[in-house]
């Protein structure tokens, strides 16, 4: 279970990697049989702790654990399901390593707090609390930080024909919107993820990543998810399988346009993006 002294230990590494400009790892965690990347490879509670006792080796900041695939089209579970899949894998964890520090990816308020309960020190919530109006309060309660990130419609939608005007004005648009919203529930440590490939073609994903520096104006940390998304292998005519060499360009380029939180599948290899980075910045 999550010590309030563990809770405390991330939110002043949060804090400080923030100010530093130093660039950390998140890595991906999917117990999920069909998400886009990596489906069924951690479906199983034995291999998804293997999996993420291996990125903690790497160099994992901060592992990602989520039991919902959020892909294009991806169906919705029921909360039970969900649960029963990320359950095993925080809890094996956290026997091995008692103070990693482990996301919960959920839209989910009652998956949220179980997992928090469970040894969690960040919530993770692609929705940014519109599937679930019970969200902020729930992560106001558990007093720990929250990633907001922009999505145009839902998973099942978000990819049937993504419009916008200016897609960085809107995003930051409705990043002020719901920052006020979370600031009246208390919450303050908040991480701004602009969502590649939700709900963006990819002329809108690389518009926000051309322009990413544009969202330090609100002094949160930035988290980039790009890691194999079709973004990139989309436009190099490959597959998320061929994608690793394109990630680790455009980590790096999120690194430099200011995200200090780099989402990844790839530990091993964002390590040393990181450290380049951080390096050169200190």
């Amino acid at each position: 279970m999550t010590t309030n002294s563990n809770i405390q230990n991330f939110l002043q590494e949060l804090r400080t990697i923030a100010k530093a400009n130093r660039v950390e790892l998140l890595g991906i965690l999917n117990t999920t049989p069909d998400s886009f990347f990596d489906g069924g490879k951690n479906h199983s509670p034995k291999s998804a702790i293997e999996s993420g006792l291996q990125m903690i080796r790497d160099g994992a900041f901060i592992l990602d654990i989520g039991g919902q695939s959020s892909r294009p089209g991806a169906p919705s579970i029921s909360a039970n399901e969900e649960w029963s899949r990320v359950e095993p894998v925080i809890e094996g964890i956290l026997k091995v390593h008692p103070q990693a520090f482990i996301s919960i990816d959920t839209y989910r308020s009652e998956v949220a707090r179980k997992a928090v309960d469970a040894g969690a020190v960040m919530v993770n919530d692609i929705s940014a609390g519109s599937i679930d109006g019970n969200m902020f309060r729930t992560v106001a309660e558990l007093q720990v930080p929250y990633i907001l990130m922009h999505m145009q419609g839902t998973p099942e939608t978000m990819q049937e024909n993504p419009e916008y005007e200016d897609v960085v004005a809107e995003v930051k648009s409705f990043f002020r919107d719901k920052l006020k919203e979370l600031e009246s529930h208390g919450i303050e440590d908040v991480v701004l993820d602009l969502g590649f490939g939700f709900g963006k073609t990819q002329e809108h994903n690389f518009e926000l990543l051309r322009r990413m520096g544009e969202f330090t104006t609100f002094e949160k940390p930035i988290l980039a998810g790009v890691s194999r998304k079709s973004m990139i292998y989309k436009t190099l005519d490959s597959t998320p399988a061929e994608a690793l060499n394109g990630t680790t360009a455009l980590n790096m380029i999120s690194a430099v346009n200011g995200a200090c939180l780099l989402r990844v599948h790839d530990i091993a290899e964002a390590r040393e993006v990181s450290i380049l980075h951080n390096h050169i910045c200190k």
